[in-house]
């Protein structure tokens, strides 16, 4: 059986010299020197039942054990599950939703982003909402904020807390063993993101440098453009007439293009690709070859490709709806023109496997929608819904589908979504359901129990002013206006946050057997097959060349045991995966969303 260990430092404190080990009685098993850490953890590894590590913050330990040549194969991290447990509707009666706490306001609600997908759904162009729309509320707790008077966060006392509030999670009859799986899952991504940062992803610096200069010219000096980007702005000058005109200023170059006659709202790239001026063709050039000077130039090579890895600092459930962000590097973007510089290792591989279609197909399984489950039984789930009538191409599925998920009403979507919810009443009527409840200032919740966050006072403000006595025309569309933009960030959540707590059940199942494997093939470790990168619904793993059918199988079984365990068995082929075995990440098509520039198309 796994044996429990509380692990923290002795002064409450991560850079305190000496750290505690506790059992769950609280019992001190030992004390240490953080240099003697690695080797303590190291033998509880070993032992044959293994070891779940109790800590605050995977971040403060896991780096440290994994410089040392150390990975554990599970822990609890408190400050994720905390924020999940404070937030979560299930648990808002508990004692540690109610009382206030020295973990309420650190790493918590007020450290997250709240936003959609927006880069997804521009390619399609549905009416979304803009990434800053879905604001939290001002007296959201500060990461930062404990009080000076606070006790210590301890870590047994925190950890009987969670269980307790757990145990008593009241909602559904399964919401203690919802909640329980969900924070298991959540401190497993916490793991494989450390993980992820410090193996990397193998990058050539060559490769990419040479790609820099064949677009932008040799590398500049401090504070100049490169040459090629240079060359356009004088390009784009000389159009407008405007010698000393920069083009990084939006407002100034806005200016300049309306003083030449464009009627132009804003410097966007597809607002300027419908106009007609010799400048246009220079500023769609620069903008693009800007945005990879700026995003993937020499800056962002020197600070985040390090030993041949691209290592960049993954952020679990940075997002509010659980999905993970990063805190630089542009982890959840790589742009297909720098792609060509991600290479594996000599008699090396890179497994590229793609979750297809998730979060329709997550939204058929929560809703229990048959039709819509059957129309992605053969595959690929936009073309099932053009087999079945639906809708007359591929590509009218995907933005029909898009615009169900996102709310968008207008334009085509609003066209094809009736369609959608006609066929699969009850997928569409899940996300509909969702919506209204946020309309209303209510909350929702994924699968496992993450909930979402109350609108803030501001909006809540704004509603109670539509209502009232003086309120007139202009106050009543605000209120509307701002309700329907909530009613599409709960409509979203249910199903992205579903969608994220698939793939960390995924990549947790992933994370676990590759280790088996490797252990099973080699005792060298650096010859292991390792997890390289994730974003959302894409994993790639690095993998000695011979290895590659066992790690495409763990990739496939882990899919199947991953809808198993939120849906059960009848669902184990939920989600088919696209699989690419290569040396180059070149190799792999790069999805819609990957193509665009630094800004989407108009939103209506």
């Amino acid at each position: 059986m796994t044996r429990d260990l509380v692990l923290d430092a002795i002064t409450g404190e991560h850079d305190s010299d000496q750290v505690r080990v506790r059992t769950l009685d609280g019992e001190v098993a030992e004390i240490l020197f953080r240099s003697d850490l690695p080797a303590y953890v190291a033998e509880r590894e070993a032992e044959p039942d293994g070891v779940r590590w109790i800590w605050d913050d995977t971040p403060a330990w896991y780096p440290h054990l994994l410089a040392a040549g150390v990975r554990v194969k599970r822990c609890h991290d408190l400050r994720l599950a905390h924020v999940i447990l404070s937030m979560a509707l299930w648990t808002a009666e508990s004692e540690l939703a109610t009382t206030p706490s020295p973990w309420h306001g650190w790493g918590g609600l007020a450290a997250l982003e709240v936003h959609t997908t927006a880069s997804m759904t521009a390619a399609l162009n549905p009416t979304v909402a803009d990434d800053t729309l879905f604001d939290l509320a001002p007296d959201a707790p500060d990461p930062g904020g404990i009080r000076a008077d606070a006790e210590p966060r301890d870590c047994l006392t925190e950890w009987n807390a969670q269980t307790a509030a757990i145990a008593a999670a009241s909602g559904m009859g399964s919401a203690s063993q919802r909640l329980q799986f969900l924070v298991a899952a959540e401190s497993s991504g916490a793991l494989a993101a450390a993980e992820l940062s410090f193996d990397g992803l193998p990058f050539r610096r060559d490769l990419h440098e040479q790609t820099l200069e064949s677009m932008l010219g040799p590398r500049p000096r401090a504070g100049q453009r490169p040459r090629l980007l240079e060359e356009r702005a004088i390009a784009i000058r000389a159009a407008l007439g405007a010698p000393t005109l920069n083009p990084d200023s939006p407002p100034h170059l806005l200016r300049e293009l309306r003083r030449n006659g464009l009627d132009v709202a804003s410097t966007s790239k597809w607002e300027l690709a419908s106009q007609e001026h010799p400048v246009i063709e220079p500023l769609l050039e620069y903008k693009s070859l800007a945005r990879l000077a700026s995003a993937n130039g020499w800056n962002w090579m020197d600070a985040w490709v390090r030993e041949g890895r691209f290592r960049s600092d993954y952020v679990p459930a940075g997002v509010i709806t659980g999905r993970w962000s990063s805190r630089g590097g542009g982890a959840l973007s790589l742009p297909k023109v720098i792609r060509g510089a991600v290479r594996s290792d000599e008699d090396w591989r890179l497994v590229v496997v793609d979750a297809a279609q998730l979060e329709p197909r997550i939204l058929a399984a929560m809703a229990g929608d048959s039709a819509m489950l059957a129309a992605g039984a053969r595959g690929d789930l936009y073309q099932g819904l053009v087999d079945a009538g639906v809708v007359d191409t591929r590509a009218h599925a995907k933005v029909a589908m898009l615009g169900a998920l996102y709310g968008s009403t207008s334009g085509q979507s609003g066209l094809l979504v009736p369609r959608l919810a006609r066929a699969y009443p009850r997928a569409i009527g899940h996300v509909d359901a969702a919506a209204r409840v946020g309309e209303a200032g209510g909350v929702v919740h994924t699968w496992l129990g993450r909930t979402s966050p109350r609108p803030s006072a501001d909006w809540r403000e704004t509603q109670a002013a539509a209502s009232g006595p003086e309120a007139g025309a202009a106050e009543e569309s605000r209120a509307r206006s701002r309700a329907r933009e909530w009613g599409r960030f709960t409509r979203n959540f249910v199903v992205q946050g579903t969608a994220a707590e698939w793939a960390l059940a995924w990549m947790g199942g992933v994370r676990r057997d590759l280790a088996a494997l490797g252990s099973s093939s080699s005792t060298d470790p650096s010859e292991h097959p390792r997890l390289a990168f994730f974003l959302h619904d894409e994993l790639v793993v690095h993998t000695p060349k011979g290895l590659v059918d066992g790690v495409v199988e763990i990739l496939r079984e882990s899919s199947r045991q991953a809808s198993r365990l939120l849906f059960g068995e009848q669902m184990a082929d939920l989600v088919p995966l696209d699989v690419v075995v290569a040396q180059s990440y070149a190799e792999v098509d790069a999805t819609p969303e990957e193509e665009l520039g630094e800004d989407g198309p108009p939103r209506n």
